[in-house]
């Protein structure tokens, strides 16, 4: 019977996602962000610490930001990234397939999107700026820090499958090969 569930809700999943349309966020409000490192004990690239608030975190809205980190080595393109994004359906974790590079999906070269989101030549935006965080590859060995930071965080246009339930994500970092961190994310969106 679980298997015969996990499949309709699976299919029912995969056919809703097929049809991208958007939505904008208005009165969202993220409940419940948790975080920790899944990589190697020794892995080079590791996020110490990341502290949110408030929870829940509305959209639009204000929230506060710290974080701090450290690499072993640079960190250069090609930079891959694997992202595994799953949303409780029924119970049951799913997995949402990658749908216009949303979703479960591979990235050959993170640095290619970080430069497409901030064009080289371009200052990094607040408060990285500010306490001269590097904002885009390469990211040299070392270890960085955010202090406690405030952010507005806009109306944002997600597909509507995305838009409320609970969320895991999972991202591995790797470099020709070779993983280099993975991080894991969970939280609740919910939206009117």
């Amino acid at each position: 019977m679980e298997t015969w569930l996990m499949f309709a809700v699976t299919l029912s999943l995969t056919a809703v996602i097929t049809q991208v349309n958007c939505r904008r966020l208005t009165k969202a409000k993220i409940l419940g962000f948790d975080w920790k490192n899944c990589g190697k004990p020794d892995s080079p690239a590791v996020l110490k610490t990341l502290n949110v608030s408030p929870d829940p975190i509305a959209i639009p809205g204000d929230m506060t930001a710290s974080a701090s980190g450290s690499t072993s080595v640079e960190l250069s393109s090609p930079l891959a990234l694997n992202v595994t994004l799953e949303k409780e359906v029924a119970g049951f974790w799913v997995k949402v397939p990658c749908v216009e590079e949303l979703g479960s999906c591979h990235y050959e070269d993170a640095c290619v999107i970080i430069n497409q989101l901030i064009p080289p030549g371009q200052d990094c935006p607040e408060p990285l700026h500010t306490y001269g965080l590097p904002c885009r590859c390469p990211f040299k060995a070392g270890s960085y820090s955010l202090p406690q930071s405030d952010f507005y965080l806009p109306y944002m246009d997600l597909p509507y499958w995305l838009t409320n339930g609970n969320y895991r994500v999972q991202g591995v970092l790797g470099s020709q090969g070779t993983e280099l961190g993975c991080l894991k994310i969970a939280l609740s969106l919910h939206s009117n």
